[in-house]
């Protein structure tokens, strides 16, 4: 638990106050006295009621749908507290929206994540935590530390719970092989992989398995849940070669539309899932399983605050 000191604050926006109250509780102290609302004509307000000069602020905030009103949110409760005379601006996003727009591939294309990380250094952002990255070399577009969680070991430990038997552990292409190697250490298991092509964007056709499924349990592993149709597709196509049961898991269940319908239709047994962002209700299905991060994040910032090694949380 960290001592209640005037130094350490934590802020929150309205992305995710569950999560941010849930690291508090870890931590031992409470959340900083603050509005994040709105003016009549629809732009963000924020106010800081208690002082926050001289203080390590720890701002969560991941960046999930309305992507664009959360961000805008993070970007100015950092300028406030830098404003404010903060000492340090730790922005803790759990999920960091545009991961996806790393790279040009075509002219005339933005990259956006570069652009994300410019703004919120320019807000006065000193360092980032953040989790399971689309792409990781997404760190190298900032200028300041930036400290990359995983959550591997949070949904390895709820699988061990479950004792499954045969199990192979699949990474849902050619990208996520690491992946599903980390999970697949943890867990003591086998690995596969699945071969696909995409015709277009958004579309992706499975041509081959890399790889011993056959009677196997099956857990799928990726980084992101959108529509969930590759996840669901490769799932059937698992199922057909001869898995004898089919399980997924993702860190970030942004679960777009129609994503949970293809879910309860599909032949997964269980989609496990962090809270890096939230599930509402309209989202929530008996597939569906939420890990709460909070521990994991707490801890992080615990390592951040006494100058510790981050990186001993995965040893």
């Amino acid at each position: 638990m960290v001592e209640h000191g005037k130094r350490l604050k934590l802020l929150t926006g309205n992305a995710n106050p569950v999560l941010a109250q849930e690291i508090a509780q870890h931590l031992g102290i409470p959340l900083c006295e603050a509005y994040v609302g709105r003016f009549n004509n629809g732009e963000i307000q924020v106010m800081i009621d208690e002082s926050v000069r001289g203080s390590d602020v720890f701002i969560i905030q991941p960046t999930s749908y309305p992507v664009n009103d959360n961000l805008m949110e993070l970007l100015i409760m950092a300028d406030a507290v830098k404003r404010a005379s903060a000492r340090n601006i730790t922005a803790v996003i759990p999920y960091y929206a545009y991961a996806r727009q790393d790279r040009k591939t075509r002219g005339r294309e933005p990259i956006s994540a570069k652009l994300v990380a410019d703004l919120l250094q320019t807000a006065g952002v000193t360092r980032v935590v953040t989790m399971d990255l689309h792409a990781g070399q997404i760190q190298g577009f900032f200028n300041v530390p930036v400290d990359h969680l995983l959550g591997v070991p949070t949904l390895a430990e709820y699988i061990r719970s479950k004792q499954l038997e045969e199990l192979v552990v699949v990474s849902p292409d050619l990208g996520g092989v690491t992946r599903a190697r980390q999970l697949a250490d943890h867990l003591h298991a086998q690995i596969a992989i699945i071969e696909k092509r995409r015709p277009q964007p958004g579309v992706a056709e499975v041509m081959n398995f890399i790889g011993n499924i056959q009677g196997k349990t099956a857990v799928i592993i990726d980084d992101i849940v959108d529509t969930a149709g590759s996840l669901t597709e490769g799932a059937k196509a698992l199922y057909d070669r001869g898995a004898k049961a089919v399980y997924a898991c993702c860190t970030h269940p942004v679960l777009s539309p129609p994503a949970v319908e293809r879910i309860e239709k599909s032949v997964i047994t269980e989609l496990i899932v962090t809270n890096t962002i939230p599930v509402s209700p309209e989202k929530s299905s008996p597939k569906i399983r939420v890990l709460s991060v909070a521990g994991l994040l707490g801890e992080a910032i615990t390592r951040i605050y006494g100058d510790l090694s981050v990186s001993t949380l995965f040893d």
